[in-house]
């Protein structure tokens, strides 16, 4: 998948990290890009809308609101934007990462971190950092250290059969397509396409499927769009068989999630 980003964004700092855990804000408008960067500390990155997306080399981690994506020192990588979102980063000092992933994944968020991750977000903190609000930061590196490890929430693939099924799927997620449909559209057989989405994504193709589609109604939830015409739009003959979808793997029904991201 081509990716076209108007926006350019600097890292907040160079080579020097202000402070042992240090926590920040901001808000990307859409198609925006970091440069591709690395740093000595390790970094904890969550959307409180829509997704995150990191590319480290040819993998794109991908992670919606209920997940985070942790990054550890020294790891090369851009943070892109394709829609307007507020998102945060905590930046931890590598002495303090012991524990956490040793290579980048997809932190499951427990209520406890979201709590504080929201808390931040309406009582913004600046520097220096009282003793309070140093013992909060820790609190939410030693949740990180205990999170659930994802992997990748919609993990890609290099494999040149289903690289191009999950770019069709990508360029309209309302398909409606079978997996053999797919499979013959791309020369191939279903039983092939099945063994070939299990060894690279982790998961069977109407998962990744329905990830997807969760993932592009975020930007409409939050754009004020109805469920219904969201529901046919990706795909479902009715609003009620995307809502259960949606629930199940959000959290949250969709009114429910756009409430959650006005508020």
């Amino acid at each position: 998948m081509s990716l076209s980003f108007k926006h350019l964004s600097v890292p907040p700092f160079g080579d020097t990290l202000p402070a042992q855990i240090f926590f920040r804000t901001a808000t990307m408008p859409a198609d925006a890009a970091y440069p591709q960067h690395t740093h000595p500390w390790g970094e904890f990155v969550f959307s409180y809308s829509g997704a995150v997306e990191v590319k480290v080399g040819h993998h794109q981690y991908l992670a919606p609101s209920q997940y985070g994506l942790w990054l550890p020192s020294g790891t090369e990588h851009q943070g892109l934007n394709r829609y307007e979102a507020c998102h945060c980063s905590m930046y931890v000092a590598e002495r303090l990462c012991e524990g956490m992933p040793q290579t980048p994944c997809a932190l499951t968020v427990s209520p406890l971190v979201r709590a504080v991750l929201e808390h931040l977000r309406q009582h913004p903190i600046t520097l220096p950092y009282t003793e309070e609000t140093s013992r909060l930061l820790q609190v939410l590196v030693d949740q990180l250290k205990v999170a659930a490890c994802d992997g990748s929430y919609l993990p890609a693939s290099n494999d040149p059969l289903l690289r191009r099924v999950l770019a069709m799927l990508e360029a309209d997620p309302g398909d409606r397509r079978s997996m053999a449909e797919l499979a013959r559209s791309v020369h191939t057989t279903e039983r092939t396409l099945m063994r070939r989405c299990k060894r690279d994504l982790g998961m069977t193709l109407a998962e990744w499927r329905q990830r997807l589609r969760a993932i592009r109604a975020m930007p409409l939830l939050e754009a004020g769009d109805k469920v219904e015409t969201i529901a046919l739009d990706l795909g479902y003959g009715s609003s009620s068989a995307f809502i259960a979808m949606f629930r199940r793997l959000m959290g949250v029904t969709p009114d429910e999630y756009r409430k959650r991201t006005r508020g």
